[in-house]
């Protein structure tokens, strides 16, 4: 098999920059959009070891749509044709009944050249890919879907804290969540620099933040937790070494490890993470990174049930 280049742009000075999401519908409650929330319609689409599909599995099962929405789950090595359907039988998606990603987004768009991404969320009815949107899927999960959600759902995206859930979120966004990539695809050595500077003057922002304070808003978990806890959960697993974010290990950031196995051991969080995924995607797919496709045997993940002591 082919290994897959992770297709993006630099710019001059080597900095890499995230290709945009291409389809950008929403699915509204009042069905406005022309996709209206319909329990069983809409198929969600991810890989269980990309951060970005991760924060709507997550979401989903916090607010107990798993009835509602279905959940599709590729293959996490991607090879040149893109995301695959050879976890089902057959190779084939059940529902969708196609073997690549690909193919939805072609059925959408035929001019589509872009690399496809997860999450996706695909329409049973047509096979169109309604959203790649990844931001914006989990906040319309949250506020669209709000009928469907469990009796005892958390309010993951509470009116009054939008704006600062919306500011951390930002901030987090640039510096740490796609700021690990931008240390991994950096293609010269200053852009890779700035990326790692930003990327631990955030974190050490963080630490001193959740130092006073259990979550980064308010006194509840809240959308900026989760989009946060996917990025650190993988940090010492891929993003220390793979992606060269190798000032500290997040096991060496205290305040940071404590917070990160206290969303772990919340109901919602640990049992959706496949390390076994994020580390067979990470060093096979990347051929450009880890040209020999070994996948490292470490990190010891026991630890990950030790005591944080944030309660």
């Amino acid at each position: 098999m082919t290994k897959a280049q992770f297709s993006s742009e630099t710019s001059r000075r080597g900095e890499w920059v995230r290709q945009a999401n291409r389809f950008t519908d929403r699915i509204t409650d009042d069905g406005s959009s022309g996709w209206p929330v319909e329990p069983g319609r809409y198929r969600l689409v991810v890989s269980l070891a990309c951060p970005w599909a991760h924060r709507s599995i997550i979401v989903r099962r916090l607010l107990g749509l798993q009835d509602a929405i279905s959940l599709a789950v590729v293959d996490p090595i991607r090879d040149e044709r893109g995301w695959r359907f050879t976890l089902d039988d057959g190779g084939r998606d059940p529902v969708l009944g196609i073997e690549f990603l690909a193919e939805a987004y072609r059925a959408s768009d035929p001019e589509f050249t872009g690399r496809v991404t997860v999450p996706s969320i695909v329409d049973t009815h047509t096979g169109r890919v309604v959203t790649n949107d990844y931001p914006q899927i989990t906040l319309d999960l949250h506020t669209q879907w709000k009928r469907l959600h469990r009796t005892d759902a958390p309010d993951l995206y509470p009116e009054p804290l939008r704006a600062e859930i919306d500011e951390v979120s930002t901030r987090n966004y640039h510096a740490v969540n796609n700021g690990v990539y931008r240390c991994g695809f950096a293609t010269s050595q200053q852009a890779y620099r700035e990326a790692f500077d930003e990327l631990f003057a955030r974190l050490d922002e963080l630490s001193a933040l959740l130092s006073r304070q259990r979550y980064l808003v308010g006194e509840q978990i809240t959308e900026a937790d989760i989009r946060l806890f996917t990025t650190l959960v993988r940090f010492d697993a891929v993003y220390h070494g793979h992606f060269k974010c190798n000032r500290h290990k997040l096991t060496e950031l205290p305040v940071l490890w404590a917070y990160a196995r206290d969303l772990f051991q919340t109901p919602g969080f640990g049992e959706t993470v496949n390390f076994d995924h994020i580390k067979r995607h990470y060093y096979v797919t990347h051929g450009q990174l880890n040209p020999t496709g070994i996948v490292p045997a470490g990190p010891d993940l026991d630890a990950w049930y030790l005591p944080h002591g944030r309660g």
